[in-house]
């Protein structure tokens, strides 16, 4: 666990973010990693379906849609039933693992963090989402209008900011957390006018488009082409469903990077199962490129073994938010 104190210094170390590949973990570029043969598992007996939860952000048709191919390539290669879960937001997520009725699911670090809390440990990450230059890392973005005259954070002040989801890395907690360290008040009225949750990360894009809020937080890559709203993301998804155009909107705050968050496992599934899901993890990239790509809303050069040290200090970032709630209250 990381000491209380760290939480004044970055939400985690700059060179584990940046990181081409983390030390000593295996990843899809490893030549002994490969797509598990086909074949019904022992573990099926304990694990007849496979329920994979997938977190809200954009709607519902695009998620399953995105994810479909995804679900036959578990089934086909597991020969178990395999089915999609898509949540209205990153809560219904959560609670699918913490009651069971979930085994896997790709989750944002602080949703991870949250889940692993609510469980009291009772979910595991299994690998970590790489880019497609190798590191680990997105951050958070804040976009206004491009026609608003907004151009810096500083002109923030007095406006309406839409949040993403309460359980959002990069579109609450992380910058709610760097923006109190730099001395900006985050709850209403403080710097902000006004502030309200948008429902996800294309909805508080959309109400910026649509005149609703001044500002909103989503997260975005910022490699590759800006005009492209970059190689993955928030931003480079709405583009690609041209739901966007970059030239409409503008970025005037970025967060320091922010770990990718995990594919989670429930802890009391059999060892085998989460072997056999990691390692399909790992593989993913280097056999289906374009399921990788779908799953990963943009280029990914494939995934690395996670730990759940790479987000203890979410957890305590969570914790901190918590209490900082219940002094409001």
């Amino acid at each position: 666990m990381f000491p209380r104190r760290s939480l004044a210094l970055l939400p985690f170390a700059p060179a584990l973010a940046q990181a081409q590949v983390l030390p000593g973990r295996r990843s899809t570029q490893d030549a002994e990693v490969a797509m598990p043969e086909p074949g019904r598992r022992a573990w099926a007996a304990q694990v007849p379906v496979i329920r994979y939860g997938i977190m809200g952000g954009e709607n519902e048709a695009d998620r399953l849609g995105r994810f479909e191919p995804y679900r036959a390539m578990i089934e086909r290669i597991f020969q178990v039933p395999t089915r999609l879960f898509p949540a209205s937001d990153y809560a219904g997520v959560m609670q699918g693992l913490s009651a069971k009725q979930l085994e896997l699911a790709g989750l944002g670090p602080s949703a991870y963090a949250g889940a692993w809390m609510d469980t009291e440990g009772g979910i595991e990450p299994l690998t970590i989402t790489q880019q497609g230059d190798g590191s680990v890392s997105y951050v958070s973005v804040l976009v206004v209008r491009a026609d608003s005259g907004i151009t810096s954070l500083e002109q923030m002040r007095g406006r309406s900011l839409a949040w993403a989801d309460a359980n959002s890395t990069s579109g609450y907690l992380i910058p709610r957390f760097q923006l109190r360290r730099a001395g900006i008040g985050v709850e209403p009225g403080q710097f902000f006018g006004r502030t309200g949750f948008a429902g996800g990360h294309e909805q508080g894009v959309v109400a910026v488009l649509q005149r609703q809020y001044d500002g909103a937080v989503t997260h975005a890559s910022t490699l590759g082409d800006p005009a492209q709203g970059y190689s993955r993301g928030n931003l480079r998804s709405m583009v690609d469903k041209g739901m966007l155009r970059m030239a409409d909107i503008r970025i005037v705050w970025t967060s320091e990077p922010i770990m990718n968050g995990p594919l989670a496992v429930r802890s009391d599934l059999p060892d085998g199962f989460k072997r056999d899901m990691q390692m399909m993890q790992l593989a993913l990239a280097k056999t289906y490129p374009d399921i990788a790509r779908q799953i990963a809303r943009g280029d990914t050069l494939g995934a690395v073994e996670a730990r759940h040290e790479d987000y203890a200090l979410f957890v305590e970032m969570r914790r901190e938010e918590a209490a900082a709630r219940r002094r409001r209250s």
